[in-house]
């Protein structure tokens, strides 16, 4: 009966915790010697806070996180082109959460170790391949560090969460080479800083070429009165630029990025400041890969990074992935852990997540910047006066609804999986 978790992040720890919650034994391999809280601020969208929710994280969220209130687009100018409510401003049931992801990952790996004790979540494990056997599969370990075989265990399914550069995807699609490049990279870093507009507002600002985004991910005042301010700077570059592998810890050098927004100095945003005092910024580049055909293989199948590497934009990213999670879970529950589950919830996630990893590469509901741009580049007064009331508000709905958090419509829908079958992992 036990599931084999390939892969210690967000999604994984979710799947191992939904797992657990229906009484199905587990095992989580994660590559590296040591989970640590790694990585900048992410969202946490409502439709997966609730999923978090079901499995009784709401107290550890509310003590790490932001409850996000509003989200708004500027232009490079800091003139104001959309905002809308978010979370229960915006009338869901459940909140959006602004947290460190390395702090929401540390919050899902306590609560794993707690209810499924430290013996279930191995480190060291890097998966190398596996074999089906008359009734499960076998995966093979190494570790990373030493190259030295680390085990083979059996279980009756695998799940591959093993990030956008999986053992497990390499070994289905050998041919797929590494992650596509748009062009485009990311610096990001988090600030010490003075609250700004709201206090729990998430903002975008400049277009398609140079953008902005800040939120804050500590709610409680440092001594000085200042916030912990989780920054993305992004700049679209030229064609002759040597991108280099991406991932979350290469130090970022300011004078790479930092000239070209000096003058974003808003009466409302010290961007430059932000930039300027920050202890550590880290840099890499926006990439994503092509959606496949195909996840389940057997008594195989990917989720999250794994199956659907996304660009960040939409707050989307760990979201969709405790999706797949808890859909997994429900699937299990229903047919057991079989490869009937499994194609159940490909058959759900697969064209669903492959819809946003395209609309994401249009920027998502980020257009509006861009739009905005091309059309009055020297700025504006009103920003109806160059988009229409129509098209701010088409493009908002159109996103929520691909991404699955349209308020209505998820309001009016039960937790994914049972609580009935939950309430056990919830309170164990």
């Amino acid at each position: 009966m036990t599931v084999l978790i390939a892969g210690g992040g967000i999604g994984g720890l979710t799947l191992a915790l939904s797992l657990h919650g229906i009484g199905v034994p587990v095992k989580v391999f994660e590559s590296v010697a040591e989970l640590k809280p790694l990585g900048v601020g992410i969202n946490v969208l409502p439709h997966a806070v609730r999923e978090l929710i079901e499995l009784g994280l709401i107290d550890k969220l509310d003590a790490s996180g932001v409850r996000t209130s509003e989200l708004a687009y500027f232009s490079k100018h800091g003139k104001p082109i959309w905002s809308e409510p978010r979370g229960l401003e915006a009338g869901y049931k459940w909140p959006q959460f602004s947290i460190h992801r390395g702090t929401l990952q540390q919050l899902l790996l306590d609560t794993a170790i707690e209810r499924l004790g430290r013996d279930s979540i191995l480190t060291s494990h890097h998966l190398t391949g596996w074999t089906e056997t008359a009734d499960g599969v076998r995966a093979d370990f190494i570790d990373k560090a030493t190259g030295k075989a680390a085990g083979t265990y059996e279980g009756a399914i695998m799940i591959a969460a093993d990030g956008i550069h999986s053992a497990a995807r390499e070994k289905l699609y050998p041919d797929e080479g590494p992650p596509i490049w748009n062009g485009r990279i990311l610096w990001r870093g988090v600030t010490p800083a003075k609250a700004f507009l709201t206090g729990r507002t998430m903002i975008m600002a400049g277009h398609e070429i140079l953008k902005f985004v800040c939120y804050p991910i500590s709610k409680v005042p440092d001594a000085a009165g200042n916030h912990l301010i989780n920054w993305v700077a992004e700049r679209h570059m030229p064609p002759t630029y040597q991108w280099r592998r991406e991932d979350y810890n290469r130090t970022a050098r300011l004078e790479e990025f930092l000239p070209w927004f000096e003058s974003w100095q808003f009466d409302w945003l010290d961007v430059p400041g932000l930039i300027r005092n920050c202890p550590h910024a880290y840099e890499y580049p926006l990439v994503d890969r092509d959606p496949v055909s195909q996840w389940t293989f057997g008594r195989v199948t990917l989720m999250g990074d794994a199956a659907h590497p996304m660009y960040p934009i939409g707050s989307n990213g760990a979201s969709q992935a405790i999706l797949d999670a808890r859909v997994i879970a429900r699937e299990i529950l229903a047919h057991g852990p079989t490869q009937a589950a499994l194609l159940a919830y490909e058959a759900e996630r697969r064209p669903a997540t492959t819809d946003l990893v395209l609309l994401n590469r249009k920027n998502g509901p980020e257009q509006v910047m861009q739009l905005v741009e091309e059309r009055a580049p020297d700025g504006f007064e009103v920003v109806t006066d160059v988009l229409s009331q129509h098209e701010l508000e088409d493009i908002a709905a159109n996103y929520k609804r691909v991404a699955g958090f349209q308020v209505e419509a998820l309001n009016a829908k039960p937790p994914i999986v049972p609580r009935r079958a939950d309430a056990r992992g919830a309170s164990t």
